[in-house]
Parts: structure tokens; sequence; C-alpha cells
């Protein structure tokens, strides 16, 4: 059987370097396969309207993603 890619996917918190729908904290809420892609459907914390799907991959990219949840300040302290 092959290894499962991102497999703790669904249900990781993830906090947006530049708001988003107008929010920063957002939890993945379902995974989607298709081909070689993965996508993942994020909700704002805040308010469950605020979803979007987006490619899983570019959750790995720091300039746009942190993992969990941070403050404004943790994420400025990061940046430096």
């Amino acid at each position: 059987m092959a290894k499962q890619k991102l497999p703790h996917l669904v249900g990781s918190k993830w906090t947006a370097q530049q708001k988003t729908l107008g929010w920063r904290h957002f939890r993945v809420v379902n995974r989607k396969n298709q081909g070689p892609w993965i996508f993942a459907e994020m909700v704002a914390t805040c308010d469950p309207n605020a979803r979007f799907w987006l490619n899983a991959n570019a959750l790995k990219n720091r300039q746009l993603w942190t993992s969990g949840w941070q403050t404004r300040d943790e994420m400025n302290r990061e940046s430096h």
C-alpha cells in the first residue's frame, strides 16, 4: 500500500501570513485528492462561512502559511 501524503492534513490548524477573506486563522476541514494533487478545504476559525480550497502544497510555503495558530507578535518575531 502506498504511503499517504499529508496524512494529518484534516484537522490541522494554520495561520495565514496575510489576511485571507478577512481572517488569519484557519483549520483544514476536508481534503480532496485529484490525480497527483492534494487540495485542502480551509475554514476560518471565527467565521465558518469563510471557506476556500487550496493546493495543499501551498501550506509548505512559510511566506504564505505557518503551522498552528500564531499571534501577530509570534509572526513578527519569525519574520525578523
